[in-house]
């Protein structure tokens, strides 16, 4: 029984993903340890993966893309996962191919398509996208930084945290209040602000349980004047925006946690069936064997309805309700799948030098960020409920 081999995966899938493992084999895993020590992958990774394709599949090849669907996106995403490489899956790629690109590719003008897409395709440009506050959380009612209207643009002030590809970013969507006049998520604009703005500036780079080599910063706007043409979609209207694309975003990040459980649970499987306690291997005690029956059986569940939702994506008809069911699915399964995982390698387990140890830490981020599973069960239990 295979691990990690979607329904919808056809013939160019499998050529494409054998392409993204040699990437992987070669760019990758020599390096990621060291990466990890240091809180940072090095920038000219970045012009690595854009020049193996891995930065824009699904983008139209005239704005750089390979001019692929969005399964080539999960390829890449889960191969990713399912190695152990989380930063590159979660933070890394997933903001940058998974979210950035498609705001600007079905909101931005024909001129903000032009400068950005292919750069960020190529590598040259690397996204962040800054929404969350230090006092709001990601609660866009809350947001208090704000963008004045100045002449044709804006004066932007405020601060952002959490923010992925912070330290590496060249451009950065940031949320703003510009209309002050509105109460909640009303009156909120994204703007595009270039990293050498005057009035930008990156804080420190934040430390984190897990996900160690992908870097999440701090973000200052004082007085970073920004010009009318950079908002992206209608003024006032960046919450339609965001809330535009929570269904490939929710999908995405369901789609690598599902990944990494099938990537952890292959580890367990290969090493229950060499490690010996009271004389036999692990693998053949009955409580070893029912467990890792119920952890497959909870996979191959979890893989049908993610796949579900792929096709359902690709055809245009995810819904937020049921792409916030795969994610919390998804990411609740990956941290008890990874969790007793983790519990068959004994005290190997929690050696930073086994992958496991470090998938258990980078699992509890899935539950956090892209909404919480406080929050996934809030939106799920409004459609069946009301509010």
């Amino acid at each position: 029984m295979q691990l990690g081999e979607p329904s919808w995966m056809n013939e160019e899938h499998a050529i494409f993903r054998d392409s993204v493992q040699k990437f992987i084999a070669a760019e990758i895993a020599p390096h990621y340890e060291a990466w990890e020590k240091a809180g940072i992958v090095p920038r000219d990774i970045w012009n690595k993966l854009g020049d193996h394709g891995l930065l824009s599949p699904d983008m139209p090849e005239e704005y750089g893309g390979a001019g692929g669907t969005f399964e080539h996106l999960a390829v890449i995403i889960a191969e990713f996962a399912r190695h152990g490489y989380a930063s590159f899956a979660g933070s890394l790629l997933g903001v940058h191919s998974g979210i950035i690109n498609h705001y600007i590719l079905n909101n931005g003008s024909a001129e903000q398509k032009a400068r950005y897409l292919p750069a960020m395709a190529s590598g040259e440009m690397v996204a962040a996208i800054a929404m969350t506050e230090p006092g709001a959380g990601s609660d866009l009612q809350g947001v208090t930084t704000t963008a004045k209207r100045d002449g044709n643009g804006y004066i932007l002030n405020g601060a952002k945290t959490f923010i992925s590809n912070g330290q590496h970013c060249d451009v950065v969507v940031v949320i703003a209040k510009t209309d002050s006049t509105v109460a909640g998520s009303k009156g909120i604009s994204l703007l595009f602000v270039e990293k050498d703005a005057a009035g930008f500036s990156r804080g420190r780079n934040l430390d984190k349980i897990g996900l160690h080599s992908a870097d999440t910063s701090e973000l200052f706007f004082d007085d970073v004047r920004v010009e009318g043409d950079a908002v992206l979609g209608a003024e006032h209207g960046g919450f339609g925006v965001l809330m535009s694309e929570l269904p490939r975003e929710r999908l995405t990040l369901a789609i690598g946690s599902l990944a990494a459980a099938e990537g952890a649970l292959q580890w367990t499987i290969d090493y229950i069936q060499e490690r010996q306690v009271f004389g036999q291997a692990v693998g053949k005690y009955q409580n070893t064997r029912f467990k890792i029956a119920e952890m497959m059986t909870e996979i191959r569940s979890l893989r049908a309805f993610v796949d579900d939702c792929t096709r359902l994506l690709s055809a245009g008809d995810l819904d937020t309700v049921t792409a916030s069911m795969a994610k919390l699915k998804a990411t609740e399964l990956q941290g008890e799948i990874i969790d007793d995982c983790l519990q068959f390698f004994g005290g190997y387990g929690y050696m930073r030098e086994f992958p496991i140890s470090r998938a258990f830490v980078d699992a509890r981020v899935q539950r956090i960020y892209g909404g919480t599973s406080e929050v996934m069960k809030e939106i799920i239990a409004r459609d069946i409920l009301g509010r």
